[in-house]
């Protein structure tokens, strides 16, 4: 009768060792399309998924606003879109280079959703207000009463042309907002510059400003119901 060896279990394999490495590198070295996708699919895809899975696991992060395989399969997406950006020369390890990938994408939109998420929040206590007396015109009167005051006021409150060109620039795209689709930040400082070729900084300095007579205007809305002063638009 034959007996049974005793030892210590055998443990599954490395799911992302050395020689997914060492695919990730042929992968990068191959100039042939359907052999970087046979390496990909049958030696690197395994990996990314389950290094992707274990990061959100670990890390827990919370603001997405979709299911846990949509944020897995964008991610691992993102880790294929760069992989190319691995260079095995500079001695770093493929693990240890594709974990700081995939956390720093996961932390960054992570992050952005998170302030989507506050953004909302201060919207539906806009919406509160207006759903308790405060007609929805309100916001369109006050929006007409900034156009007219930033109109008068531009010229006095900025003094280089730069300034001043970028200044109607953004009031413009103000008027024109209903026919924007990405009313957002980034698309804005797009738009700006197309129409001036200016810098983002110099946007930027003009967009602070505005910020500040934007909370001058509100004030003044809110107290007097109106902030034309046909004597004096500037306060």
């Amino acid at each position: 009768m034959r007996r049974m060896k005793l030892g210590r279990k055998r443990k599954n394999k490395i799911y992302f060792g050395l020689d997914v490495q060492e695919a990730i590198v042929r992968y990068n070295l191959s100039e042939s399309d359907s052999e970087r996708n046979k390496i990909y699919q049958e030696e690197i895809h395994r990996a990314f998924d389950k290094l992707t899975e274990n990061i959100i696991n670990t890390f827990k992060f919370s603001y997405f606003d979709y299911g846990f395989e949509d944020v897995k399969n964008e991610v691992v997406a993102f880790m294929v879109m760069n992989i190319h950006k691995y260079d095995h020369t500079k001695g770093s390890k493929a693990f240890s280079y594709f974990s700081v990938v995939a956390k720093n994408y996961l932390i960054l939109h992570n992050n952005n959703n998170y302030k989507k998420l506050k953004i909302t929040d201060k919207l539906d206590v806009l919406d509160n207000r207006i759903s308790g007396g405060i007609d929805k015109e309100y916001v369109y009167d006050l929006t007409e009463e900034l156009i007219i005051y930033f109109e008068k006021n531009i010229p006095l409150i900025f003094k280089k042309k730069r300034d001043i060109d970028i200044a109607y620039s953004l009031l413009e795209l103000i008027k024109k907002r209903d026919e924007i689709e990405n009313f957002n930040k980034k698309s804005l400082y797009i738009l700006i510059r197309e129409m001036t070729d200016v810098n983002t900084v110099h946007i930027t300095s003009v967009v602070n400003v505005f910020k500040k007579h934007y909370r001058i205007v509100l004030n003044e809305f809110y107290e007097k119901g109106t902030v034309i002063n046909e004597n004096n638009f500037f306060f």
